[in-house]
């Protein structure tokens, strides 16, 4: 049976051209979105039971890198999968420009203080991925420099998996026509003008740039330690949708128990 992990996987090896994934589609469900939203807080309930269990047992890690175009939803879908979960399990880290002080390290120094400790979900809203993407895009270092950083990202994963830590990366995938709409709202609302900045128009005039790398660096760093998935996500519902799917299907693998607590305690009556 085809999973949703599935559905969407990167195939490690294998060219990606993300012309071929529709940015508005919903592969996998027929329901319209009223159902889409109530699956999702199916989804959210045992999410938070397992996110729960994760932190309680505090042995395993979950790293959830997520990447997109400008406006692509990365907000969005941090406030709606995660929604309802322990905070003191969960961490969000957002890496914007680097500092001088990042700069003068290796491009990896700024990331790794914010991978996950044992019982913890680490959430990374923009990533390590910005130095293969950025840097490529606007001629930073020379294409000898940003392809050897995939080989360097790839280490740096399987090493983490290899001290217990799992990764699921996702790529919210939207269309040139939807991110346009988007970045119109942020112009048109006050309520979203805060989000604005110059630079976005910059960086659209680059979006094609930024496609051709974006396939490049999904396609050499999908691994089996640390998979890579295409979410349409031009419909915010279907992307909160397919995101929660693969990380409750990420977690029940996981097979998580509760700490069986002090054996002392059965039968004791509080007074």
């Amino acid at each position: 049976m085809t999973t949703t992990s599935d559905r969407f996987l990167v195939q490690p090896g294998k060219k990606l051209r993300l012309a071929d994934v529709d940015p508005r589609g919903t592969p996998g469900f027929d329901g319209d979105k009223d159902a889409g939203k109530a699956r999702t807080a199916e989804l959210n309930a045992r999410f938070e039971e397992l996110q729960e269990t994760l932190y309680a047992s505090g042995t395993n890690r979950l790293l959830v890198v997520l990447q997109a175009m400008d406006a692509g939803g990365k907000d969005g879908t941090i406030r709606s999968v995660f929604e309802g979960v322990n905070p003191q399990g969960v961490r969000v880290a957002c890496f914007k420009q680097p500092t001088a002080t990042e700069l003068a390290h290796d491009f990896l120094w700024r990331v790794h203080p914010h991978t996950p400790a044992a019982g913890e979900i680490a959430i990374w809203n923009r990533s390590h991925y910005e130095d293969v993407l950025i840097a490529r895009v606007h001629d930073l270092c020379n294409e000898t420099c940003w392809r050897a950083r995939y080989e360097h990202i790839a280490a740096f994963e399987k090493m983490l998996a290899g001290e217990g830590t799992t990764i699921r990366k996702f790529f919210l995938h939207i269309g040139k026509d939807e991110q346009k709409q988007r970045l119109q709202e942020r112009i048109d609302d006050p309520k979203k003008r805060w989000k604005w900045s110059s630079r976005d128009l910059d960086e659209r005039a680059r979006w094609d740039d930024y496609q051709r790398a974006y396939e490049d660096a999904l396609a050499a760093t999908s691994t089996a330690w640390a998979p890579w998935y295409v979410i349409p996500a031009d419909r915010n519902w279907f992307r909160d949708l397919a995101v929660s799917e693969i990380l409750v299907e990420t977690l029940e693998a996981m097979r998580l128990r509760l700490p069986l607590g002090d054996p002392g305690v059965s039968g004791l009556k509080v007074t």
